[in-house]
């Protein structure tokens, strides 16, 4: 009954590592299945077959050469199973199979030598059977119930310890979509091949035969009932911590990239700035003058001179178009959404952008500059969004529609614009994922915006309605943190 139990265990331990390593893949790669459920329980099938019959054809024993074939095998086996049910598969696969295994392999011994301690139990049924107060036929009684649960302990706590490992390192490495270079797959390598290797050596030194009799190293040397199982914790720990670390650093590289093309763009508005709102003042100046001085022409030309009235009217409507389109009262995002509004007709003749409420008074109190890295970064994205769509569907209306309104001391803008209607976005991730090719720059207008709109005490966030994309811009007015 003990035997046909332990297969028993071992087939549902051998699943439930193949139902973890698909949740492992499936976390990080697509899979090629339409259905990610079917896909995921092939998955585990295919590994939990391959398990058992790689532990058949290649049992558990104490050569060190086909103890460093099975792992080969094993990782083989991962990788083939990567390449058949999941597509995109990089050099990240590589990671997924050695991480995957050297947390298998750490859990596995970290249970087995929590079942060791727990072995005690049997020296115990020995004792009270050398007192006398159990007969010969309840130790064996106990010995074999002892010996199940045993077992089911420690594959219980080898499935759990695994699950939540891989879960850590699945919420650790937020950024999945991020191409990992070579020099950073080695970075995330080595852990994970560090604790794989201290394991093949565990599973080679660990058990030693004398007179035929199969003795634990711990007899020889019990201090290492200590220090084996703290090598093994540091190192998985160690695992997790590269992780975390490697994901901050891409966050901190994103970061940077994100504050340099900021202040850049501070800057240019910055250099500019005075120089629009001179050529600004300088063309209402000269429109005012030429136009009282076409009117006094104009009177002087007299009625019989029709053609030089006709030239003069069209000098005048000439006049008249040098006056900017959009009008809010902050000569910076005048002059920003006049550039922008000729750029965009230029990408989509019919693209529709409205600013009419888009005002701001003289009572704000955030500098002009800023307003204009928001409006800048923000029209960025919506003709770009709008530049999707008329490419899928020549049809499709195209619109930007910018709004600000004031409540109490909060200043909000809300910029609306149309889109394909499709978002992409990861749990882990505070905006939408770009789908340019260039994953390394994903996000980096929005997170301008939102850095801007965090010097007032501000915040941004998003939605989506149908084929309509909103960007809203929460700012407190007038507090400006250096």
């Amino acid at each position: 009954m003990y035997d046909v139990l332990n297969v028993c265990l071992e087939v549902v331990t051998a699943l439930g590592q193949g139902y973890l390593l698909q949740y492992f893949l499936g976390s990080f790669l697509e899979g090629r299945g339409k259905d990610r459920h079917i896909n995921g329980l092939l998955v585990t099938a295919s590994y939990g077959a391959l398990r058992l019959g790689i532990n058949f054809i290649l049992p558990s024993d104490y050569d060190s050469i086909r103890t460093v074939l099975k792992v080969a095998v094993i990782f083989v086996a991962i990788v083939l199973l990567a390449l058949l049910f999941y597509k995109g598969i990089y050099g990240i696969t590589a990671f997924l199979a050695i991480t995957y295994m050297a947390v298998s392999e750490i859990t596995f011994f970290l249970s087995y030598m929590l079942m060791q301690i727990s072995g005690n139990l049997f020296e115990l049924w020995v004792w009270l059977l050398g007192k006398g107060y159990i007969s010969a036929d309840t130790l064996e009684g106990l010995v074999q119930i002892t010996a199940v649960v045993l077992q089911m302990f420690f594959y219980g706590i080898f499935i759990v310890l695994l699950y939540f490992a891989l879960r850590k390192i699945n919420e650790s490495f937020r950024d999945k979509d991020y191409r990992v270079q070579r020099t950073e797959l080695y970075f995330l390598l080595v852990p994970g091949m560090v604790g794989l290797l201290i394991c093949v050596l565990l599973r080679t030194i660990m058990i030693t035969i004398e007179n035929d009799v199969p003795k634990l190293l711990y007899d020889r040397f019990p201090i290492l009932i200590i220090i084996v199982p703290a090598i093994l914790s540091l190192s998985l720990l160690s695992i997790l911590y590269v992780v975390k670390t490697f994901q901050d650093m891409i966050a901190l590289n994103r970061e940077k990239n994100s504050r340099i093309i900021l202040e850049k763009q501070i800057e240019n508005m910055q250099e500019h700035m005075e120089e629009m709102e001179r050529i600004y003042s300088g063309i209402r100046s000269m429109k005012h003058d030429m136009k009282n001085t076409l009117a006094v022409i104009m009177q002087l030309a007299g009625r019989e001179e029709a053609e030089l009235q006709t030239y003069l009217s069209e000098l005048n409507q000439n006049f008249d178009n040098l006056e900017f389109q959009f009008k809010t009262g902050n000569t910076v995002v005048d002059t920003l959404l006049n550039m922008k509004y000729h750029e965009a007709i230029r990408i989509i003749p019919d693209i529709r952008i409205d600013a009419e409420r888009l005002l701001f008074s003289d009572e704000m109190h955030i500098q002009s500059y800023d307003i204009g890295v928001m409006i800048g970064n923000a029209l960025d994205n919506a003709m770009e969004a709008c530049r999707k769509l008329k490419a899928e569907d020549p049809e499709a209306e195209t619109f930007i529609r910018l709004t600000s309104f004031k409540k109490g001391k909060m200043i909000f803008i809300e910029v609306e614009n149309s889109f394909n209607g499709r978002v992409v976005k990861k749990k882990q991730s505070e905006f939408p994922v770009t789908d340019k090719t260039d994953k390394r720059e994903h996000g980096i207008g929005l997170l301008n915006i939102k850095h801007t709109a965090e010097k007032y005490h501000g915040a941004v966030d998003w939605s989506v309605d149908g084929k309509v994309f909103t960007l809203s811009v929460m700012m407190k007015n007038g507090n400006y943190l250096e």
